[in-house]
Parts: structure tokens; sequence; C-alpha cells
């Protein structure tokens, strides 16, 4: 299928408007970012706190809250905005997809990888991220304390029968939470699915959650330590029932202490050991940041929790259109049942909707469990596959156990209903910039590069361009584990021509010396499942113009916000406050306020989401129902069947390229160094210690033609 191209001038406008706008983005962060490190100083406190305060009291429409609405909310909104017309720009663009390159020559020497321990594998330029934030931090608390204690002297503790040390611990425990604050800012931007923000800077939610760890442990360090000062502190003073406060007009400490407790369950089921042996605890508790978030909000107020407001308002919108989009059941065509505990699931999808390679997808099957949600890799490519979205599942955990039984079962159900989220990817990938591609993968670390395989066959089929060559080097722990390179192609559509592609396959079984065959492992089931009328191709939930839609509605709640809380400040609150901030109840403000932002977010997605859904609707109606009968006999795997004649020619050309080995693992090492191509992209996916090693290979700087790129996968 050919794709549309726009004419140079055209390009070439969207690019000066691209330049503009990226330029606008750079100097805002700049700005925010030096808000944040002059906050802690005098001058900020003494001298233009007073004077933003001042305009804003004499103001009836939103206050003392008008300045942080001003100062912490609108910079980051409007960045977010900027960033959905900057990517509805990039996405006209013809070389939308795999064909960016510009810049990221220049930049290879800062993306080589690092191995740090307790961060695993990060590129220089996140690790320089990471220490000037770091930085931030110990220049934000170090001023804080350096404003405060000069202050904090035996005469003016005298008469509050304090000791000095006592009053500086008070403070100290004051600024860790300030500083936490800081860190609650960006706490939820790595998390948010659909983010403008991380996809304009090339980011996806699901490379970037590693960030939000980072952060949930700074985060959650800083809160305890606040809070162990602060019990310390009523402890040695004798006033231990502060502890139980909740004050009309001031800082609530026992919405404080409910906040902090409902975070350290929420930390304790994150750490590795927890998660990994019982996931299932950890994802229900993870539902505990609801809880957090609002005592967080009782606790210091509305008019402060604006710091933390930005982040968390995207993340509420991205969360409700996912809410929205998971409403509906969607078509689920038929499945590809593989001998080694892994099914592929193939829905149907309509025209419009494209993604990138290694996107993810989110699906719930309710029959199993209606609250559990799990990411799966999509290995199917939007351009080679028009109608048709794949995901691959291996039977790892007890929720992929159980759903692999109820398919491949003797009996299994005709129809089986599934809701998904997304997808969701990278806004380009830039694979065609290298000569060769070599990609390592262990065992379920195969299904992202299904996808790259897929769309580079499409490229050099419909592209006059060159693609790179593609060395696969997969390992797996049994013969029947092969299987998987059965995926490597589409089961049903036209046939590909693979040949052209330049595909070596390298396959290592580390525990058998021999190939084992059994009449169960060379059967390869595939079944249909019976159509519902009341279930949908996946579609685009913001239809074509996504990115703008969501601009629209980001843009439109945020200024419903302000009208809202505008009228009842200057019609409601203010005849009884008189901006004193003493007289009307603190909680009952927070309450409105949380209320007027989730109204202003229902009322605006919603209002998108079923505008575009009756306009895909239509489509949807449009396509045909796939037909075709459940196969008579099972297909047989095509490298178990090397000594038969191949009736497909894509399927020849993989046996031709495909090398076995037996009993041994791959010297990774080796074959990456004898590569001798200008521009080598090495990606890896799979086992921690797999990754760890290809990293090292190509950071040790002994050949400057590795590119290394860890891939995110989910199965």
């Amino acid at each position: 299928m050919a794709q549309r191209s726009s004419s140079p001038s055209s390009s070439n406008k969207n690019g000066f408007i691209q330049a503009v706008i990226m330029a606008l983005v750079v100097t805002i962060i700049l700005g925010y970012f030096l808000i944040l490190i002059v906050s802690p100083t005098n001058m900020y406190y003494l001298t233009w706190t007073p004077k933003i305060k001042a305009r804003a009291a004499t103001s009836t429409y939103f206050g003392a809250q008008g300045m942080s609405l001003l100062l912490d909310t609108f910079p980051f909104l409007f960045i977010a905005v900027l960033g959905c017309i900057y990517l509805h720009l990039s996405k006209k663009s013809s070389d939308k997809n795999i064909n960016r390159v510009e810049g990221k020559e220049k930049l290879a020497i800062w993306r080589r990888p690092i191995i740090m321990k307790g961060l695993g594998i990060v590129t220089r330029i996140e690790l320089c991220f990471l220490v000037m934030f770091i930085a931030l931090l110990v220049w934000s608390y170090a001023s804080y304390l350096h404003a405060a204690f000069p202050f904090i002297t035996p005469q003016s503790v005298a008469q509050s029968g304090q000791k000095v040390w006592e009053v500086k611990l008070e403070e100290a425990g004051l600024m860790l939470g300030l500083v936490g604050n800081v860190v609650l800012t960006f706490l939820f931007v790595p998390v948010t699915r659909g983010s403008s923000v991380l996809q304009l800077f090339g980011l996806t939610s699901e490379a970037s959650v590693k960030y939000h760890i980072w952060l949930g442990h700074i985060v959650m360090t800083l809160f305890s330590a606040h809070g162990i000062c602060y019990i310390i502190y009523w402890a040695v003073t004798h006033q231990l029932s502060e502890m139980l406060k909740w004050a009309k007009n001031d800082i609530s400490n026992l919405a404080g202490e409910l906040s902090l407790l409902s975070g350290l369950v929420l930390w304790i089921a994150t750490f590795p050991r927890m998660r990994r042996k019982m996931f299932e605890l950890f994802f229900y508790t993870h539902h505990l940041y609801i809880l957090f978030v609002v005592f967080f909000v009782f606790h210091v107020g509305v008019s402060y929790a604006g710091i933390m407001l930005p982040g968390f308002y995207l993340f509420m919108v991205d969360r409700y259109l996912r809410f929205l989009q998971s409403r509906s059941n969607v078509r689920l065509v038929s499945a590809r049942v593989l001998p080694c505990e892994t099914v592929e699931l193939n829905f149907s999808k309509s025209k419009g909707l494209r993604y990138t390679p290694t996107s993810i997808m989110f699906v719930n099957v309710p029959s199993i469990s209606n609250m559990q949600w799990h990411p799966f890799t999509i290995t199917s490519s939007s351009s080679l596959e028009a109608d048709k979205l794949s995901v691959v599942i291996k039977g790892e955990g007890s929720w992929s156990k159980k759903l692999y039984q109820i398919i491949s079962s003797p009996n299994s159900v005709d129809r089986l209903n599934v809701s998904v989220e997304g997808p969701y990817g990278p806004p380009s990938t830039h694979f065609l910039r290298h000569d060769l591609l070599v990609m390592v993968s262990g065992g379920s670390g195969i299904t992202p590069f299904i996808s790259i395989i897929r769309e580079l066959i499409h490229t050099s089929e419909s592209q006059k361009c060159k693609t790179p060559e593609i060395l696969l080097i997969c390992v797996f722990k049994n013969s029947q584990d092969l299987t998987m390179l059965d995926l490597l192609l589409p089961s049903s559509g036209a046939p590909s021509e693979t040949s052209k592609l330049g595909l070596q396959i390298e396959a290592y079984v580390t525990r058998e010396k021999q190939l084992i065959i059994t009449e169960d492992k060379k059967n390869l089931r595939s079944i249909w499942f019976k159509p519902n009328p009341s279930d949908h191709p996946i579609t685009p939930i913001l239809g074509q113009n996504n990115w703008l839609w969501l601009g629209a509605i980001i843009s439109s709640s945020f200024i419903i916000f302000l009208i809202s809380l505008g009228a009842l400040d200057k019609y409601y609150i203010y005849p009884i406050d008189k901006n004193t901030n003493e007289i009307y109840s603190y909680p009952v403000k927070d309450v409105l306020n949380m209320l007027l932002i989730c109204i202003s977010i229902v009322i605006t997605s919603s209002a998108a989401f079923l505008w575009n859904k009756k306009h895909t609707g239509v489509e949807a109606n449009q396509i045909q129902n796939m037909e075709g009968a459940t196969p008579m006999a099972s297909p047989n795997s095509w490298f178990y069947n090397a000594d038969r004649e191949m009736e497909s020619l894509p399927q020849q050309s993989l046996l031709q390229s495909t090398n076995l080995h037996y009993g041994e693992r791959p010297d990774l090492k080796r074959i990456l160094f004898e590569r001798k191509e200008s521009s080598v992209g090495v990606l890896a996916c799979g086992p921690k210690k797999m990754r760890h090693e290809v990293a090292n290979i190509c950071s040790s700087g002994l050949a400057s033609n590795l590119h290394f790129e860890s891939i995110s996968f989910s199965w």
C-alpha cells in the first residue's frame, strides 16, 4: 500500500512550524525550571511572592490560588497542548514512521548505554538528567535550610519554651516535604500512556516506566523522612495529639498521615521481589494512588497542591480516555495456538488505525479477571496488515496461563469477550539509518522484533529505499519454543517476499542437544472465533486527528475548570471569606476544586470521544466480517518440516535463512565485533542478564559502529 506524501511546500511549512513550537517549548521548560531553582531562595519568598500575592489578594476571581495556577499549572499544560500540535504535524509528514534519522548520529555518543547498579541500563543522556535533577533537589533543600535556620535562635524560640534543635528539626522536616512536592510534580508524567509531553521528546510510557520508578522511590523517601521528623518532633515536645489534627483553615496532619500510609503500602508492594512473587498484590495496591493524592490535597490545601496538579491533570485526562475506550468489546477474529504455551491473538482493526513497530496494547479478558489489564507487544505491522492487529501472549503468569488453557483446550470457546486500551508506541522509529540491524532476543523477547521485521518487509516491497540487513539471534530453552519463529509471518493475507529483506536467523536451543519432534510439537492450531454484532474493530479512540483532539480536550477542560473555579470563588467563597483564608473551610474548598476538575475532564473527554465514535462507527460498520472456516487439519511448523518441499515461498526463504544451534549459547561478543558495517543497530530484548551483556559489549568502546538500543516488551 503506497504511503501518501506531502508536497514540498507543505512539508517545509510544517517543518518551520514545528521548529517554532519546539523553540517555544524549550523556552517555557527553561523558564519553568528557573522558577523551581529560585523558589527556595529569599529573593523568591521575600521579593517575588509578596508582589504576586498582593495582586492575587485583590482578585475576587481566583484569590491566592491564582498564583499557583499561573506559575505551577499553566506552563506545564501549555507545553502539553503545544506538543499535541507538534505531533499532529509530524503525523502528517510522509517520513513519520521509520525514516526519521535527523540528529540521531550527533547524539550517538550520548545514547551509549551504561549499566548502573540499582538503575539498570541507562544512557548517558538519562544519567546526565538524573544527576541534574538530584542536584536540583539538593540545591532546593540546602536553600530552604539556609533561608530558615538563621532565624532560629535561642531568643526566637524562648517564648515557645522549645529548644533550638527541636525547632530546627521541625523546619528540616517541613523542607523535606517541600522538596518532595517538587518530585511529585513529575511522578505521573512517565505513566501517562497517551502523553504528548513524552512523545514530544521521542519517549513512550512503556520505556519511561523506569523514570516513574526512580521518582517514586525518591518521593516516598522524602515524604517518609518528612513524616518521621514530625513524629519525633511531636514526641519530644509532648504534642503527639497533633497527629490527629484535621484543621479547618490550616495544614491537616491526619490527612498527611493517611496519604503517607497509603503511599507506604503502595511503595512496599513495588519492590522487585514483592512484585515478581505477588503481582496481583502489586497490581491492586497500586490503586492506592487515588487515596494518596486525595489525602495529599487535604493535607496541604488546594492552593499549594497546584504544584503537582499539571502532571496529575494530564494523567487524569489520559486515564478517563482509556476508561472510555475499554468499555467496548473488540472483535477477536482468530488465534494461532503454539505448542510452547504461546498464543497469537488476531483482532479486527480499522484501516485508519496506525501504529509504529514495538508498540504495546493493554488487554482485558473479563472471563479471567474484570480488573486486570496486561500489556502485550503488538507483533503485526499496520502497514503490512491494514485490517488486522496481532499480539503474542506466552503462558508465563497465572493470567496468561488461564488464557492459554481456555483457547487451547479441545473444547475451546467459539468467542471470547476482550477489551483493549491502546495501542501506545513511539511517534517514530529510525531503523533505516543503520546498514545492519542485529536483534538479540531471549525467549519471548522476540515479540517486538516480529513487528519490526514485518514493517521492514513492507518497506522493502513498497518503498524505493534501501532497508538494512537483519541478523536475528534468538535464544530458546527448548526446541518447542522454536515455533515462535512461525510468528515472523502473518497468519493470513497476501504472501510477503522475505528474500529481499536480507534476513538471517541464528536460533539457539540451550537445553537440548538435538531437535526433538513429537506430534504435539509439530502441530499448530488455528482457531476462528464467531463474531458478535456488539464487537467492534479496534479504532483510534480520538479518530485520525487524535493529537488535535487531545490538545482540544486539555485546553478546553482547563478553561472550563478556570471559569467554574472563578465563578465559585467570586459568587460563593469570596463573599464568605473575603480572601482572608481564615473563614471558609479548606477541606470543603479542596473537595469543590477536585470535583470541578473531574467534571471538566469528563464533559470534554466524553464529548470528544462520542463525536469520534460516531464518525468511526460508520467505518466500523463498513468493515466486512472476515470469513473462513476452521482448518480441517492443523498446520505444521515450517522448521519442523525442513525435509519437505515448502509450498510457500516466504516460508521457504525463511527456512533457507535459518541456522539452528543446539546445546550452546551464542558468543555475542564475537558475533558483534565481527560486524564491519559502518552503522550497526543492536537491539536487545529479553532477560536482564542478556540485555546487560549486550549493553556492555556495545558500550566497551572497542567497536564504534555498534549502536545499542534496549527494547521494552510485554507478553
